[in-house]
Order: structure tokens, then C-alpha cells, then sequence
């Protein structure tokens, strides 16, 4: 298995989770890194793909590449989420198999998972009823990345699996005005009211959903965690806290952690998404690993990495 010289290959090492997992790997003593950018190596070309595994010969590959966005950029771009993302998931994990690779982890989404599943919602809730309608398309991209990872190994026995992490926050997030996941888009909001003056901070939607958030260090420790497991692992695993807030509750902490003094407003023109959404982290817990970082602890960082440039717009 898995030992400090083994090759091993992150996609999407530049990005959030990738960076996280590299930092992880580096903690850990693992030597034999690559992380090739999407200007070295465009995922959607197979013929690219195919020509940088025949040279490079991974051992181990993290999958995490992908083309990610918030509510707004998944609505506004939905041909580019779905298309992109399926040709990144099918070039790469064809090339696993192809090159024999010795054991693969795909980074799927929990935004896989149906829009009303039970609560805290459990691996088998997989396409048992209809996805929310905002982020449909890199779902669905996603879901067929799952499918690619269990079908290789239910046909040819390959050492593939994947990890569906909740939602995300942490160093080298993406503070883009429109294009960011809740908690950076939160934090670079507030703070250009707070540079206006402003008195009043609009928070997006209703405040009454309820959401799961996962600082990103920790889900590095499970992913090196699982692919240094040696004993079996099922088809894929939730990856999360087992807790999680109002929408209300998040934009309280990120007040209370930039130091604002005015109103919270809630604007109900924008939508809500899923109304709850909780993993069941049971299974992954079995095999010894849970989340450090206490939400509240997690943003204050991530609010001080904002301020001092850690993030990307």
C-alpha cells in the first residue's frame, strides 16, 4: 500500500481541496508529489490526459479537479458545469484504469444526494428522488464520476472508491463576488460593507436552511486518511461533521467574527437551494476518522486568511 516514496498525483492541486490534501501529504512525510495546473494539463482532453499518464506513471491519483461555484455560478452556467466536469471525471478515471493506477479517490459533492432525502442523509439516498434544480447539472456530473469509480471496480476489480464531502470552507478559497460558495462569499461581502460604512449587510435567501460545513484541513486528514486505509472500503463515503446550522446562525458567526456592528437583512428574492442538508458520516467514522475543527474556530481563520490575502477571487 500507500508508503512515504510512492508516486502520487493530486488533480487539482492548485484549488482548495487539492492544496489542502498537498499540505496534508507534505505533514505526513510523503516525498513523491505532482500537481500539475490546468495550464499544464487540460483534464478535458483525453488525448492529454492519456499522454501525461503514459509519461508520469501515477501510483496514486487524488481526483479533485473540478469546475465549482456557489448557487449563482451553478444556475448561471449550467452547460459549462455539466460538460466540463463529466470530462474531467471520465478522462481521468479511464486513465487510472488504463495506466494501472494502484488506487484512485474521486471528490465528488453532497450536492449528489436528492434535494428532500431523509435527514442526516445516508450513502443509499443516492438517486432515490429528484436533485435540487440550482446545481443540477454539476450534480449530475458528478453522480456520473461516482458511477465510473464503482462500475470499475464491480467490472474490473480496480481499487477505486470516492468521498462526498459537505459543504467547504478554508484556506485558498475562492472570494469571487459571485462566483464563491457561502462562507467566502459571506466573508468578502461583509467586508466590503464594512470598508463602505455600510450599517445594513444583505445575506442571500431566507436564513432559515440549514447547512453542514466542513473546514477543508479536516477533510484532507480523511482523504489521506481513507487512501492509506488497508482494509475494504465501500463504493464511496460521506465526508462531514455530523452537525450543522441555519443559514442565520453562519452569517451571526461571520459578524461576530469580523467585528460588525449593524443590522443582518435576509433577501428572500434570492433562492433558498435545499432546505436541509446533514450527512450521515457514520460509515467513515467506523473506519477511525472525524472532523478537529469547530465550526466557529473555522471561520474565525478563515476570516483572518481573508483579511491577510489568503483567498482567490
Amino acid at each position: 500500500m500507500l508508503d512515504l516514496a510512492s508516486r502520487i498525483h493530486v488533480f487539482g492541486g492548485h484549488g482548495m481541496v487539492g492544496s489542502a490534501i498537498l499540505r496534508e501529504l507534505r505533514r505526513c512525510g510523503y516525498t513523491q508529489l505532482s500537481y500539475p495546473s490546468s495550464r499544464e494539463l487540460d483534464l478535458t482532453r483525453q488525448s492529454d490526459v492519456e499522454a501525461w499518464f503514459r509519461e508520469q506513471r501515477p501510483e496514486y491519483v487524488f481526483m479533485t479537479a473540478a469546475k465549482v461555484g456557489g448557487i449563482f455560478a451553478n444556475n448561471t452556467y449550467r452547460a459549462d458545469f455539466i460538460v466540463e466536469n463529466s470530462l474531467m471525471s471520465a478522462n481521468v478515471i479511464k486513465a487510472c484504469h488504463d495506466f494501472g493506477v494502484r488506487r484512485l479517490q474521486y471528490l465528488g459533492s453532497s450536492c449528489i444526494y436528492p434535494k428532500f432525502a431523509p435527514q442526516p442523509v445516508t450513502e443509499e439516498a443516492l438517486l432515490t428522488s429528484q436533485l435540487e434544480e440550482t446545481n443540477e447539472p454539476y450534480a449530475v456530473a458528478k453522480i456520473l464520476g461516482l458511477k465510473m469509480v464503482e462500475s470499475y471496480r464491480r467490472q474490473h476489480g480496480s481499487d477505486f472508491h470516492s468521498l462526498m464531502p459537505t459543504n467547504l470552507y478554508g484556506p485558498n478559497d475562492n472570494y469571487h463576488p459571485e462566483n464563491s460558495h457561502v462562507i467566502p462569499g459571506m466573508i468578502q461581502r461583509l467586508h466590503k460593507t464594512i470598508q463602505a460604512g455600510g450599517q445594513e449587510f444583505e445575506v442571500w435567501g431566507s436564513g432559515f436552511p440549514r447547512r453542514e460545513f466542513l473546514h477543508v484541513d479536516d477533510l484532507a486528514r480523511a482523504c489521506v486518511h481513507v487512501m492509506h486505509y488497508e482494509g475494504p472500503l465501500p463504493h464511496w463515503l460521506n465526508v462531514g461533521t455530523g452537525q450543522d446550522v441555519t443559514i442565520r446562525e453562519l452569517a451571526e458567526m461571520v459578524v461576530e467574527a469580523m467585528g460588525f456592528k449593524g443590522v443582518l437583512k435576509f433577501n428572500t428574492a434570492y433562492p433558498d437551494g435545499t432546505p436541509r442538508k446533514l450527512l450521515d458520516v457514520s460509515k467513515i467514522k467506523q473506519l477511525g476518522w472525524e472532523s478537529r475543527i469547530p465550526l466557529r474556530e473555522g471561520i474565525q481563520q478563515a476570516v483572518e486568511g481573508f483579511l491577510q490575502g489568503g483567498g482567490r477571487c
